[in-house]
């Protein structure tokens, strides 16, 4: 794993010795960012399943300004603290369930990267946590990977799956018309 582009361009992350963890693969992450270069500049991001951290520190190497982690394993906290003082970034990292960390968060954020265990089926809970909780931004995406095609739950749309092998990337986003009101 590195990362792929921006001032940390070529720079190999720690990760996880074992089979338990999927990271995204480089083909993967790079087509993602490719899509979601014009959003980066000056984004405030939320990898809320960070493991290494791969998703939100490739978005801070291409210029978002802040990236906040949130991973449940303690291991993932380990490996990605190693990674952001490898590459000197500062972060805010969280070592909470998904549920707990949505419940808690505050603020909106611009992208939030959802990469969960793919034996977990979280999409619609979790988009309707974010609806509820205010935290995205009017114009801000949710990125989730996923075995599935994930569809979007009543207030939120999907406008765009990319299907790579047996990963899926969809993109989610708050209907205007509702506001996202669940």
């Amino acid at each position: 794993m590195r990362i792929i582009a921006g001032k940390h361009r070529g720079r190999v992350l720690a990760q996880f010795a074992g089979m338990d963890v999927r990271p995204t693969p480089d083909r993967v992450k790079e087509s993602l960012f490719q899509i979601l270069t014009p959003r980066l500049s000056g984004a405030r991001v939320l990898d809320l399943f960070a493991g290494s951290g791969a998703l939100g520190l490739e978005s801070l190497s291409r210029g978002a300004r802040e990236a906040v982690f949130n991973d449940v394993s303690k291991d993932s906290i380990a490996v990605l603290e190693k990674n952001l003082k490898a590459l000197r970034e500062k972060a805010r990292v969280c070592n909470l369930d998904h549920r707990a960390f949505l419940a808690r968060e505050t603020g909106k954020y611009d992208l939030i990267f959802c990469d969960p265990p793919y034996k977990e089926d979280f999409a619609a809970e979790i988009l309707k946590e974010i609806a509820a909780r205010g935290l995205l931004e009017e114009d801000g995406a949710v990125i989730y990977e996923s075995e599935r095609e994930e569809e979007a739950p009543l207030g939120w749309e999907r406008f765009d799956l990319r299907r790579y092998g047996r990963t899926k990337v969809a993109f989610f986003r708050l209907l205007r018309e509702t506001g996202g009101e669940v």
